[in-house]
C-alpha cells in the first residue's frame, strides 16, 4: 500500500479514494477522522464571534438603522465610517452586504480593499474602476430580491494617498448606477474633502462599558471561561472602549489561566497594565523629594519591561485625578505632552521618563 502511494506521489498522480478504500480501511478510517479534525479549526474569538448580520452589531443604532432600510429595498448612499479602533465599522458593512447579496453573490459583489493591499493611484484607475464598470442583475438563486449594485469597500482610507483618493472622485460620480462605496477610517481629517462631500458620514462610538460586559459575559459563557465580576469591569477598562481588544485579551487570558478563573491580576499581566501600586510608588518617590529615589523608582519600571507609552498615559490619569492646583495640572499635561511626541519620534525612554518624573516632583515639591 505504502510503495503504490509513493509511486503515485513520484509520478504526479492521484490514487483515487475508491481504490484506497477497498485496499486499506485504515488509512480510510484515519482520513475521516483527519477531515473531522479540520471541521473542528481553532478560530480567533474576534473572527468566531464577529456579527454575521445588520441586528448582532452593538452600539450603532444610526447605521443600523440607515443599513436596515437598505436591507428592506432602499438604496444605499456611498457610505463614510469613521470612529476609533474595534468600535465595528468593517464588521457592519460585512455583515449589511452579506444579508444583501447572501452567500453565493457576496464575493462577485464585494471587492474589498485594505491597507496591506496596493491601494496607489494605478490600483484605483484599474482594480476599482474596471470592478466598477461591471453591470450586475437584480435577482439571487435563493429567490430574494437583490440590489443591482456592488460595493467598494476600502478600509482604512485614510491611509490611501490624496491623489489615489482625488482620482476615487470621478469614479465614485460616473458609476453611481451600479457601484457603491464604503470608506473606512479612523480619522475623518484625513480623508479628501470632495470625498467626504460625496459620502453619508457615520460615525462610530466607543462602545459603552455596559455594551462591552454583556458581550463578554456572552462570550465566557459559550466558552465556558470563569471571570471575576472585577476581572470583567477592569477588562472593560484596559479596552477603553475598543472590542475587538477586550475579546482578545479574554482569549489570552484564557489560555494563561488554563480553566482557571481569570482575575484583575491576570488581566493586568495580559495588557501590558503597570500595576496601581507601581504608579503609587512612582509618585510617592516623586512626592518624597529624593532624586536618587526617583530615579531608582524608573531604572526599576523600565527594567521589568513596562512601555514608557503605557506609563505616560496611565500618568495622566493619575495626574488629572489628583488633588493638584490647575497650574499644576497644566503644567505637567505639557510635559506629557513633549514626552509623548518625543518617545514617538524615537527618544530614549529612560531619560525621557526620568525628564517626565523630574517635572512632577518640581510641582509636587511646591504642595509641601
Amino acid at each position: 500500500m505504502g510503495e503504490v502511494t509513493m509511486q503515485a506521489f513520484l509520478k504526479g498522480t492521484s490514487i483515487s479514494t475508491k481504490s484506497l478504500l477497498t485496499k486499506d480501511r485504515g488509512v480510510a478510517a484515519t482520513a475521516g477522522s483527519s477531515g473531522e479534525n479540520k471541521k473542528a479549526k481553532p478560530v480567533p474569538w474576534v473572527e468566531k464571534y464577529r456579527p454575521k448580520c445588520v441586528d448582532e452589531v452593538a452600539f450603532q443604532e444610526e447605521v443600523v438603522a440607515v443599513l436596515k432600510k437598505s436591507l428592506e429595498g432602499a438604496d444605499l448612499p456611498n457610505l463614510l465610517f469613521y470612529g476609533p479602533p474595534g468600535t465595528g465599522k468593517t464588521s457592519t458593512i460585512l455583515a449589511a452586504a452579506r444579508e444583501l447579496f447572501g452567500p453565493e453573490l457576496f464575493r462577485l459583489r464585494v471587492l474589498e480593499l485594505n491597507a496591506s493591499d496596493e491601494r496607489g493611484i494605478q490600483v484605483v484607475r484599474e482594480k476599482v474602476k474596471n470592478f466598477a464598470q461591471l453591470t450586475v442583475s437584480g435577482s439571487r438563486s435563493d429567490g430574494k430580491p437583490c440590489p443591482p449594485f456592488k460595493i467598494v469597500i476600502l478600509d482604512e482610507a485614510d491611509s490611501m494617498t490624496s491623489a489615489a483618493q482625488a482620482a476615487l472622485r470621478r469614479t465614485m460620480e460616473k458609476e453611481s448606477k451600479t457601484t457603491r462605496f464604503c470608506l473606512i477610517c479612523n480619522y475623518v481629517s484625513r480623508i479628501i474633502e470632495p470625498l467626504t462631500s460625496r459620502c453619508s458620514k457615520f460615525r462610530f462610538k466607543p462602545l459603552s462599558d455596559k455594551i462591552q460586559q454583556q458581550r463578554l459575559l456572552d462570550i465566557a459563557e459559550k466558552e465556558n471561561v470563569k471571570i471575576s465580576d472585577e476581572g470583567i469591569a477592569y477588562l472593560v477598562k484596559v479596552s477603553e472602549g475598543d472590542l475587538r481588544k477586550a475579546i482578545t485579551f479574554l482569549q489570552s487570558a484564557t489560555r494563561l489561566t488554563g480553566g482557571k478563573e481569570i482575575t484583575e491580576r491576570v488581566i493586568t499581566d495580559i495588557a501590558g497594565v503597570i500595576p496601581a501600586e507601581k504608579m503609587d510608588g512612582v509618585f510617592a518617590a516623586c512626592q518624597s523629594g529624593s532624586f536618587d529615589k526617583l530615579e531608582a523608582v524608573v531604572k526599576d519600571l523600565i527594567d521589568e519591561g513596562h512601555a514608557a507609552t503605557q506609563f505616560v498615559s496611565q500618568l495622566h490619569d493619575v495626574v488629572v485625578e489628583n488633588n493638584l492646583s490647575d497650574k499644576q495640572k497644566s503644567i505637567i499635561t505639557e510635559k506629557l505632552a513633549e514626552v509623548d511626541k518625543c518617545l514617538a519620534d524615537g527618544a530614549d525612554e529612560h531619560l525621557q521618563l526620568i525628564s517626565l518624573c523630574a517635572t512632577v516632583m518640581q510641582q509636587l515639591s511646591q504642595n509641601c
